[in-house]
């Protein structure tokens, strides 16, 4: 699924129009994005949890030359999967 098609399904299921859907999962995109930037989570009991994992600076080897090189420490956005969301996939209610 794409996200026009994520628009359109939100918009069947929600009973809104399809300008209304697309409104509505940017803000989400929006509030989560900044949330994150600025050091938090966000938190849907059931669904799963978006965070920041921080990532240590580390010493790996060039795949070509075999020669060590320094990498950086970094941060990256992770999303931690819910009990219910987990259930509901491996067909478990």
């Amino acid at each position: 699924m794409n996200k026009s098609e994520l628009i359109v399904a939100i918009a069947d299921k929600a009973e809104m129009t399809k300008k209304q859907a697309e409104k509505a999962l940017k803000a989400f995109e929006e509030v989560v994005t900044d949330t994150l930037v600025s050091g938090g989570k966000v938190q849907l009991v059931g669904f799963g949890t978006f965070d920041v994992a921080e990532r240590a600076a580390r010493e790996g080897r060039n795949p070509q030359t075999g020669e060590p090189m320094a990498i950086s420490a970094s941060k990256a956005p992770r999303f931690k999967v819910g009990k219910a969301l987990r259930d509901a996939v491996n067909g478990r209610k």
